[in-house]
């Protein structure tokens, strides 16, 4: 597995592109009416080809975190190409494929390219799992979404017992519907085989109706200590690359994080977005995250060389903006670099990190 000691230079400096996320479609065979992508959900927009693709990807150097979303990734033909593109230009330590498991005949047969091709690098798949049963069709609006997913973690578990290098997890957002299932939701996550993460992503962005995001904070707060119990009496999930419980002891730091800004509604931490993250949409504007209108430029414009957005004036007019207003939000991947490119909060997943060792290693 590719090294990831390469870029400890970069919690100083700051000065590469670390962490890329890529929407590569919008297109998704779901309804979840708590989308924040919900305005281009089902478009066929005029998506950057694989030979587009393969330009952006070589004007980019290597990538600690490579991130894919929509949309449904899956619903992409040509997904297994794209990401052996970036495999080979890229090199990313670790790749995140998430997906709401409606379609496993194309999960899986995809999923397993991915592995062949991509050996080096630690590939994790996020299942969404919303509500027990039928309660997670009745969420997402989708009849039939659990069964199928089901089938699709069934399939990934065979996928697991062949390579190595295939994590899986769920991920659970975090919202009005679904606040007061969340001890049956771990319940149950916890009954899955194989299972490596759970997240718990509280609700963001703007789904088509605000109801959805009035969520009361405690709930929030009694899930995520739920999963911090769990962890630390040794019965909690983590992954089995390198840095797994690093990056376990991180996403600790990051849960109470996250509950604190959303309690306080203000930023707590630097925000490096723009700085060593980045995130292309379908159709080649790049953004500094997800969660912001305000585009760097687009990669058709400048030559499908991505590097030249990034540094671009434009690119510096949005980093200057994002430290002028102090925007915050919820998102867990950008706590993830906020926290471990921060010299300042090492100290805290230090700590995170020892509680978790002595917690794993007291008798049963």
């Amino acid at each position: 597995m590719y090294s990831s000691l390469k870029y400890i230079p970069s919690i100083f400096f700051k000065r590469d592109l670390l962490q890329f996320t890529f929407f590569v479609t919008s297109r998704c065979n779901a309804r979840c009416p708590f989308c924040f992508y919900w305005r281009n959900r089902h478009a066929k927009r005029d998506e950057l080809t694989l030979e587009e693709i393969e330009k952006v990807s070589a004007s980019m150097g290597g990538l600690l975190w490579l991130l894919f979303s929509g949309g449904e990734i899956y619903v992409r033909q040509d997904l297994p190409e794209i990401v052996e593109t970036f495999y080979r230009n890229n090199r990313p330590v670790i790749i995140t494929l998430p997906t709401n498991g409606v379609a496993p005949n194309l999960i899986i047969p995809k999923t397993e390219r991915i592995l062949r091709s991509c050996p080096e690098s630690a590939v994790v798949v996020k299942v969404s799992l919303d509500g027990p049963g039928e309660e997670h069709d009745r969420i997402r609006n989708t009849p039939g979404n659990y069964d199928k997913a089901m089938e699709t973690w069934e399939g990934l578990v065979e996928l697991r017992e062949l390579h190595e290098n295939l994590q899986i997890g769920i991920n659970t957002v975090f919202c009005r519907e679904n606040q007061d299932m969340m001890d049956d939701i771990i319940d149950f996550v916890d009954t899955l085989p194989r299972c490596e993460t759970h997240t718990i992503s509280l609700i963001r962005g703007n789904p088509a109706s605000d109801e959805h995001k009035e969520v009361d904070l405690d709930k929030y707060r009694q899930a995520i200590a739920r999963l911090e119990r769990d962890l630390k009496g040794g019965n909690g999930k983590m992954y089995h690359f390198s840095l797994a419980p690093v990056k376990t002891a991180q996403d600790l730091v990051q849960r109470r994080l996250i509950y604190e800004t959303a309690r306080q509604s203000r930023r707590l931490l630097p925000c490096f977005a723009g700085r060593i993250t980045a995130v292309m949409t379908e159709e080649g504007d790049i953004f500094p995250c997800e969660m912001l209108s305000d585009s760097m430029g687009n990669v058709r414009d400048a030559g499908y060389d991505l590097m030249k957005v990034f540094r671009s004036e434009e690119a510096d007019n949005v980093r200057s903006l994002i430290n002028r207003t102090k925007c915050y939000c919820s998102h867990e991947c950008y706590f993830v670099t906020n926290i471990l490119f921060n010299p300042l909060m090492l100290g805290q997943v230090a700590r995170q990190y020892l509680e978790l060792a002595a917690g794993r290693s007291r008798p049963a």
